[in-house]
């Protein structure tokens, strides 16, 4: 049996031995694993083994070649290998979303890999060997989208690490940063002769600064060079006071994203501290004593908060970016901001033109624009007046978050829900399918102010004043009959309606046709009319005036229980009851109710003597040494109060 074993291993050895030699031949690899180990360790090395291959089917005999990029631009000019549909795009960070291409550039190397026909370019050498194991998953998703010029600008207190960020994306996204000095230098060094050339040199010779108005002019200017008309700019450090802010609303320069670096004062002076100290400064002078940053910061600080507002409510393309955080967070803040921002200028730019409604959030739409171009149900959400026949005014909020374009005119929606209905179909909500039309202004429900609704006396509310939402919901009952609030009025169909909550209000709105023309019944509720508490009877005043402070001290004592040595229960009560209302008597000075706590802490201490001795007390008589901690003096103090009174301070 041994020499037929050992016969029968050989005759396979031999067979797997041939069978290895023609895989090698086919250039098929061999995966060596130990298989005297246990069932489950072969197992699970097999699964290692095949893991990447079956994660990888689909591009299992697929066969990928890295090549040096010399070769890679001399095989594209020979016409030898052909560019890939992404051109110098990375298909790995286009599938992790980047939407910015990357510059090529001596600190952006690219490595290239043959695929079939094609050559493709990776921003890393990780990205290159993600792409070799699995090509099929890359080469088959959609293809870049058109580059759109990115304009942003990036301004903060000094040392805030404003330049990093516009110098980080001008070396790798290859964006121009520009300051306000950039574009003057530009101006002078290529249109010297000029007439903004010339009335900047007469500024400069003189000793002056330029005024914003012609260095806004030569920011103009600067925007015209082709790196920005067709990759971006990053202006670093402006605008910084109001004047320059209208001045670029003037010449519409308008970044699609203003990043604010925030930093304290403190920050900024220990950075100052530590670029004096690092060995890398510059050998020209440089302001930056403390004095002049603590005029800097004074400075930015006296307008940014006007600039933010302004940014805020006209275009909605202000961030605040933490700058006390480390360069690399705030890098990768900064560059995910920016990355949503260029991609839903993509994404509109591709559904406007085929025909598509768009989402409108990030174009920085003025409101003036908006109210221009708004369509035929103005801030109405037309989904939910489609839908559900609801009235659903968007103006109260001036955030484009919602809202879309479609056929050149702009709508509002209520939420996500709403406009991801509208983006996918919106012909159905508008003219002439949207199957409820918006009512005539006059028809409209519009909210009134309390002196508003003062202003029109001696007209009076509908129902009486009573809320007709609490009363339609509470089935019209009697207990549903609740005074409006005159902060929560409308008028509608030249009537005026208050409401008992601001949710009452929007329900108003939303379905008028509902509640506006209810019935009163015949039997009302009392009015309730303002009464002084002096004017009730002196059981009514205590009930008003004490009685939840007394419920507050009964409740107290009856939790407490307190028992004054030498004194009945009762008598205890009333002093501890009347210990706590001086206490806590809000009309008394805050001197006086310290002096009642007190009183009533030390209370409280004497009448727990009793039950202390009574626990500690022993039945016969006991040394001092052996007695508790504390015993003898307390035992004194319950026999000093036998003749004495609690007083009052």
């Amino acid at each position: 049996m041994q020499n037929e074993i050992a016969e029968k291993f050989d005759s396979e050895r031999d067979n797997l031995q041939g069978v290895q030699e023609e895989l090698e031949n086919l250039l098929i690899p061999l995966i060596e694993i130990n298989g005297g180990r246990k069932p489950h360790i072969v197992r699970y090395q097999i699964y290692c083994k095949l893991n990447s291959l079956v994660e990888n089917r689909g591009s299992i005999f697929e066969k990928c070649y890295p090549i040096s990029l010399p070769l890679a631009h001399k095989m594209l000019i020979f016409l030898y290998k052909f560019p890939s549909s992404f051109g110098q795009w990375d298909p790995i960070k286009l599938s992790e979303g980047e939407v910015i291409k990357p510059a090529q550039s001596p600190e952006n190397t690219l490595f290239p890999v043959i695929h079939r026909q094609y050559i493709y370019f990776f921003s890393s050498k990780e990205n290159k060997e993600t792409f070799m194991k699995n090509p099929i998953k890359y080469i088959c998703q959609p293809k870049p989208k058109p580059p759109v010029p990115v304009k942003i600008a990036v301004v903060g207190p000094p040392k805030s690490g404003k330049t990093t960020v516009a110098r980080k994306f001008a070396s790798i996204y290859g964006l121009l940063r520009l300051t306000i000095g950039d574009a003057i230098r530009l101006v002078i060094n290529n249109q010297p002769e000029s007439a903004l050339g010339l009335q900047l040199k007469r500024h400069l010779h003189k000793g002056l600064t330029v005024p914003d108005e012609l260095a806004i002019q030569a920011l103009d200017v600067a925007l015209m060079n082709r790196v920005c008309m067709s990759t971006g700019v990053v202006i670093d450090g402006y605008p910084v006071t109001r004047k320059q802010v209208r001045l670029l609303e003037s010449a519409r320069i308008i970044p699609v994203k203003i990043f604010e670096l925030e930093m304290d004062a403190k920050e900024v002076f220990r950075r100052a501290l530590l670029d004096k100290e690092s060995m890398n400064r510059p050998f020209c002078p440089v302001h930056d004593s403390s004095q002049i940053l603590a005029i800097k910061n004074s400075c930015y600080k006296q307008h940014i908060d006007a600039i933010r507002t302004y940014y805020k409510k006209e275009h909605q393309n202000w961030c605040v970016i933490d700058a006390s955080q480390s360069k690399w967070w705030i890098w990768n803040k900064v560059l995910r901001e920016v990355q949503v921002v260029v991609k839903e200028i993509q994404i509109y730019l591709e559904r406007i033109k085929e025909g598509k409604a768009a989402n409108i959030a990030d174009l920085c739409i003025t409101p003036e624009e908006l109210q221009c171009r708004l369509g035929e149900f103005g801030q109405y959400c037309p989904v939910s007046l489609a839908e559900k026949g609801e009235l659903v005014d968007c103006s109260s909020t001036s955030s484009l978050q919602f809202a879309a374009e479609f056929r050149g005119h702009y709508y509002k929606m209520a939420s996500q829900e709403e406009l991801e209905k509208f983006l996918s179909r919106p012909e159905v909500y508008v003219p002439p399918l949207a199957p409820h039309p918006l009512p005539p202004p006059h028809m409209l429900p519009k909210r009134l102010t309390a002196a508003e609704v003062k202003a029109l006396f001696p007209r009076s509310a509908e129902m009486q004043g009573y809320c007709p939402v609490t009363y339609l919901d509470g089935k019209q009952r009697y207990e549903a009959l609740v005074p409006g609030n005159i902060e929560y009025a409308v008028t509608y169909q030249d009537k005026v309606y208050v409401f008992e909550t601001e949710e009452k209000l929007l329900k108003f709105t939303r379905l008028p046709e509902k509640y506006w023309n209810l019935k009163l019944p015949r039997k009302l509720p009392p009015k309730k009319e303002p009464m002084l508490l002096t004017a009730l009877p002196m059981a009514g005043y205590l009930e008003q005036g004490v009685a939840t402070s007394l419920i507050k001290a009964l409740n107290e004592v009856g939790c407490l229980k307190p028992k004054f040595p030498f004194l009945s229960v009762k008598k205890t009560a009333l002093l501890f009851v009347a210990c706590h209302l001086k206490a806590h008597n809000p009309r008394s000075s805050a001197q006086g109710r310290q002096a009642y706590r007190r009183k009533l802490a030390e209370l409280r201490e004497h009448c727990e003597l009793v039950s202390y001795l009574g626990r500690a007390m022993p039945r016969h008589y006991t040394e001092p040494h052996r007695r508790p901690p504390g015993f003898d003096l307390k035992l004194r103090t319950f026999l000093s109060l036998k003749d004495a009174r609690p007083t009052f301070p």
